[in-house]
Order: C-alpha cells, then sequence, then structure tokens
C-alpha cells in the first residue's frame, strides 16, 4: 500500500501500516470490514488509501440498498431505548458506593 503520507497531518507523529477493522454503516445495516491503514503512533489516526475509500463507499452503497447476499452474517445489530435509570448516570467510588455531586 502506498500511503499519500510519510507523518500523521494531525499530530505529526509516525504512521505504522496496520491491518484494521473498520465499523461501516449503510441505512439499517452495517458491517466490520478488515483493511490496511497507516495508523498513527501517537493519536491513532486512520490514513486510507483513495481505493479503500471507494471500497468503503461501494460497501455503504450495497448495504444502504439490502444488497448484502455477498456478506457474511455475524449476528444482529440492536438498538436500546435510552430509559436508563438516574442512578446508572451516577459516578460511583471504586466500593461501589454513590459519589457526591
Amino acid at each position: 500500500m502506498i500511503m499519500p503520507f510519510t507523518q500523521c497531518p494531525v499530530c505529526g507523529g509516525d504512521l505504522l501500516e496496520k491491518e484494521v477493522e473498520k465499523l461501516l454503516r449503510g441505512g439499517i445495516h452495517a458491517a466490520v470490514v478488515r483493511v490496511h491503514a497507516g495508523v498513527c503512533l501517537r493519536c491513532g489516526e486512520r490514513l486510507y488509501t483513495q481505493d479503500t475509500v471507494r471500497y468503503f463507499e461501494q460497501i455503504r452503497a450495497k448495504l444502504k440498498h439490502h444488497e448484502t447476499m455477498d456478506f457474511q452474517l455475524l449476528g444482529q445489530f440492536f438498538a436500546v431505548e435510552s430509559n436508563v435509570p438516574d442512578s446508572a448516570l451516577q459516578p460511583t467510588a471504586p466500593d461501589g458506593a454513590a459519589v457526591e455531586a
């Protein structure tokens, strides 16, 4: 893979080519794709080639149009209503006791 950058454009850190997983969403569907990317060793920014970005766009379009026959089904994806009890939003101490604000 030929990266257009030798340093991270965000922080100036060194880049290392790695295999990464990218979550792509299209409509109500989502897919996990493994690709190579330049990953900044300092801030974690990921840099993808133009071909990889085009590949992402193709997959997003297929997901949006329900064209998923070529994809491997991994499980199910669920939405959880945000009816979280107020007590779940309160910070806790290491012993589990509520922390006074």
